[in-house]
């Protein structure tokens, strides 16, 4: 009888853990087009694959990115796909992939996600705040955001002081870059930044081709404004997992799968970067992009001190830039 009960008591904690384990993991998912936004979309083929890893994922479209944050925060996800910035309170390793000036091209970026991604840092990808265990299970690019502006006659940095820019509230790099070339951060969110440059709250605003159409930036530009073709920063989005809640090893397997995708994202990338109208374009001379990369270094190693970046990260993203520039100026210099 006994013998009996105890293979009872055996098939039924099996039958419960293969429930346990077929039970749906709940991904929010920001994207600004919800459904039928790219970043959606790619999140639907990472759940197709992580079927393969012994997971079965539920995916939640958030089109406000506070809100799939507070839900993850809250646990109503086990896992979020959030811009870098915003995600950066979680790993600041992989949330410095977006430090100003750190990756000025999409060659770049992609060296510089292949190589945190790696298994060689997968201690990097894990994190501990305030007793709870988060992991960084992918990174995915958005592309290089650029400066729009209301009035082409702001043709310089120089130009900017004293001009309204809009500014992602979270991210103090953005503020204090801002202030120092004297121009006037407008506090805002993902959800209305590019709003207000539409409606003529602010002069200036920075973002990803990715944003263009959807938030509809030609608006804001108007017959008068032009963007400045000049990357002030790689957009990166990152996925932050509870890795608890999944199989052993999901976390390098999603990372690998991020890995063999960027192809496709780079060329999304370049597609909508291509996308730009040329009218709008205004191109930077030689000279003052090398001063313009001057400033940004400044302020990237002034923010790294200040530990908004990480210092690791800082050291990946000026090997990444010299391999694909080795004749840039900075490769001689130290400090990064």
């Amino acid at each position: 009888m006994k013998k009996t009960l105890l293979s009872l008591a055996t098939f039924a904690a099996i039958g419960f853990a293969g429930s346990a384990q077929a039970a749906a993991v709940d991904i929010c998912v920001f994207d600004l087009l919800g459904k039928s936004g790219e970043s959606y979309q790619m999140a639907q083929e990472w759940a197709l694959a992580a079927k393969g890893w012994g997971a079965e994922i539920n995916l939640i479209p958030r089109q406000d990115e506070a809100v799939a944050d507070n839900d993850f925060k809250a646990g109503k996800c086990d896992g979020v796909f959030m811009t870098a910035m915003r995600a950066r309170q979680y790993n600041k390793f992989a949330g410095s992939i977006d430090a100003l000036g750190g990756a000025p091209s999409n060659a770049i970026a992609q060296r510089a996600i292949t190589f945190a991604l790696d298994k060689r840092n997968a201690a990097k990808m894990v994190s501990n705040l305030g007793g709870k265990k988060y992991e960084v299970a992918g990174i995915a690019p958005l592309g290089s955001a650029f400066i729009f502006v209301r009035d082409k006659k702001i043709d310089s940095i120089e130009k900017a002081a004293g001009k309204k820019f809009a500014v992602l509230g979270y991210d103090d790099a953005q503020k204090i870059m801002v202030q120092r070339v004297g121009a006037q951060a407008v506090i805002s969110d993902v959800s209305n930044f590019v709003a207000k440059f539409n409606n003529g709250q602010v002069d200036m605003v920075g973002a990803p081709a990715y944003a263009y159409k959807p938030l509809e930036i030609y608006k804001g530009l108007g017959t008068n404004g032009a963007m400045f073709n000049f990357p002030v920063l790689q957009v990166t989005a990152d996925f932050i997992i509870r890795p608890d809640q999944f199989p052993a090893g999901f976390g390098q397997k999603s990372r690998d799968w991020f890995v063999k995708h960027l192809p496709k994202s780079i060329a999304m990338i370049n597609r909508l970067e291509g996308g730009i109208p040329a009218k709008y374009k205004m191109n930077l001379s030689a000279e003052n992009k090398t001063k313009y990369q001057k400033l940004l270094r400044e302020g990237r190693m002034d923010m790294t001190k200040r530990g908004i970046y990480d210092a690791s990260m800082m050291s990946v993203l000026k090997k990444a830039r010299c391999s694909v520039d080795k004749a840039n100026f900075e490769c001689s210099l130290g400090g990064e």
